[in-house]
């Protein structure tokens, strides 16, 4: 049976949430040669309104696209996570904004990154999506930095490519200081 991970990104419409889903999965079936399935959700309102993108990831087939326990969240805000946290796997990655979101006290294994903060010291808060790929890219084996780097090259607007490297060069660095200080490899 193929292995399969499920990844849930969350927060709000304007943070770019669906790009950073995106990013993921053209990183994993673009770039790695794997199986992904992208599949988003959000509100009618254009900013403000909540929103996710879910990837599935799969060596093999991926016969359904659609998620039941993400093994991974990533939450950019309260709300989202309030809405999402509970339905993880036992064993779940939940990734946060530090900032933004206030965790339960029964979230079992929770690493957080002030993104929006990085963000402002990068002197564009639209970046901390990126800062936070950065970070999970660190801190998962769901697709190398090579090829996150590459899908993130391929698809943020023209004119901002260095940016976004050095926000997702922040957020990586971030999470690797984070593993080396909690003494722990990748998941």
């Amino acid at each position: 049976m193929a292995q399969r991970e499920e990844l849930r990104l969350c927060g709000y419409g304007g943070q770019g949430i669906i790009l950073a889903g995106y990013i993921v999965g053209q990183a994993v079936s673009v770039f790695e040669h794997r199986q992904a399935a992208f599949t988003r959700d959000y509100g009618p309102e254009a900013r403000g309104g909540a929103c996710r993108a879910d990837v599935v990831i799969s060596d093999g087939p991926v016969g359904y696209p659609y998620i039941s326990a993400p093994s991974v969240l990533v939450a950019m805000s309260q709300q989202a996570y309030d809405r999402y946290h509970a339905q993880n796997r036992d064993q779940a990655l939940v990734i946060i904004d530090e900032d933004l979101v206030k965790p339960q006290p029964d979230s079992r294994r929770l690493l957080s990154i002030p993104a929006r903060r990085m963000a402002e010291g990068l002197g564009r808060v639209a970046v901390a999506n990126v800062v936070m790929l950065g970070f999970l890219t660190a801190l998962t084996s769901l697709a190398s930095a090579e090829s996150m780097k590459k899908s993130l090259l391929a698809a943020v607007p023209k004119g901002t490519e260095e940016l976004n490297l050095k926000a997702f060069e922040k957020g990586y660095a971030y999470g690797l200081e984070k593993l080396g200080a909690a003494g722990v490899g990748k998941e």
